[in-house]
């Protein structure tokens, strides 16, 4: 296993200090943890389901698994899903974190992702022992024996939407070398500016799912985050292997929060509610960002703002401290992105608009600042 970098939040530690002390209290920005409720028909079924003696299923009950299926044919138009290709897991970052070494990947192996990119693709590549390589170049990566490739629409740190033909390109790529591509699919539901494709698309995989997986979280859509909820879909060959090891591994998603998976998949409703709360404080932020002289670089889906006004990235995680605001730096996601700022919508209504109202009063000038 290659040697693990330091936690990098706890490096945001004396901004948040610097934060917390301003006189209207601190507005965190800068992760992406949701704030409002679970939906109702999510925690009906989670009780519903709280009389659980028994061991769970590992590969999910078949109810789940077909309401996954179901959800990709109603929600995006796939109907190439086959509940066989389906698998939970205990939220989305632990698969991140582990899908390398549950494919088997090792020394020699590169395990490729973005070059701006959440954290935990490197981490994964590291636990597996393999070569984590940061990359948005295919035909830059060489001879080398990629075993998997990680993409990511709409993407964490900056919200870019990749469109059908570069995904398409990237699956092409790879099964022509035999490379898995895993594609995170996290932030699915929220494209603004642009309708993200999933990888499990026809229009990106010319109909068929060999070497294709795509991860899922439950935590954005639905606020459960702190049920630790998510799935795998894809090529049941690969999903059949990493069932056999996390059957071993006894990695199993909780039977009651696997019934409220259920429930939160069958039910469009609060997916749409919960959208139309995010766009609203996008629409308050973004326009108080840009007055105060900060440029948004691509953005188009996700939940973060990119920002940028040209300066190092902690010099403007500084200037948002000294205003109570707590932002992510960018370098956290890469050396590409150490002069902008990821700056969260999931905070509470009120906290977005406190925190647009701050860098309205900055733009303003002193007295308003006073005020």
């Amino acid at each position: 296993m290659h040697s693990l970098p330091d936690f990098p939040w706890d490096r945001l530690a004396p901004f948040e200090h610097q934060a917390a002390a301003h006189p209207g209290g601190l507005v965190d920005l800068s992760v992406g943890t949701p704030v409002d409720p679970t939906p109702r028909v999510v925690r009906d079924a989670l009780t519903a389901g709280s009389d659980a003696p028994g061991y769970p299923a590992t590969y999910g009950t078949p109810e789940l698994r077909e309401a996954v299926a179901a959800w990709f044919a109603r929600r995006w138009g796939i109907h190439t899903v086959d509940r066989e290709g389906v698998l939970p897991t205990i939220g989305s970052k632990e698969l991140v974190a582990w899908l390398p070494t549950l494919l088997g990947l090792g020394a020699g192996d590169a395990v490729v992702h973005p070059a701006l990119a959440y954290p935990t693709y490197d981490i994964g590549a590291r636990l597996a022992g393999a070569d984590p390589v940061a990359s948005d170049s295919l035909t830059g990566l060489g001879p080398r024996r990629v075993g998997m490739i990680w993409v990511n629409s709409p993407a964490n740190p900056h919200g870019a939407v990749l469109p059908v033909a570069h995904l398409a390109k990237v699956v092409a790529w790879a099964r022509e070398r035999g490379t898995v591509v895993a594609s995170d699919e996290c932030y699915l539901e929220f494209g603004w500016e642009a309708r993200p494709a999933s990888v499990l698309d026809p229009d990106v995989n010319g109909g068929s799912l060999d070497g294709v997986l795509a991860v899922h979280s439950m935590s954005k859509r639905s606020n459960m985050a702190g049920y630790r909820a998510g799935f795998v879909a894809g090529d049941v060959a690969l999903v059949r292997r990493l069932l056999g090891i996390r059957k071993h591994a006894g990695m199993m998603v909780p039977a009651p929060v696997q019934g409220a998976m259920v429930a939160a998949l069958g039910d469009d409703a609060h997916v749409d509610n919960q959208r139309k709360r995010y766009l609203a404080r996008r629409s308050m932020l973004r326009p108080a960002l840009e007055a105060a002289g900060f440029r948004i670089d691509h953005s188009e889906g996700g939940l973060y703002l990119w920002a940028t006004r040209n300066e190092p990235c902690w010099d403007t995680v500084a200037w948002f401290a000294a205003l109570g605001i707590l932002v992510a730096p960018g370098d956290f996601y890469g050396p590409g992105g150490s002069r902008h700022v990821r700056i969260a919508l999931t905070a509470t209504d009120e906290g977005v608009s406190a925190a647009a109202a701050r860098l309205e009063a900055w733009h303003a000038g002193p007295s308003s600042m006073a005020r």
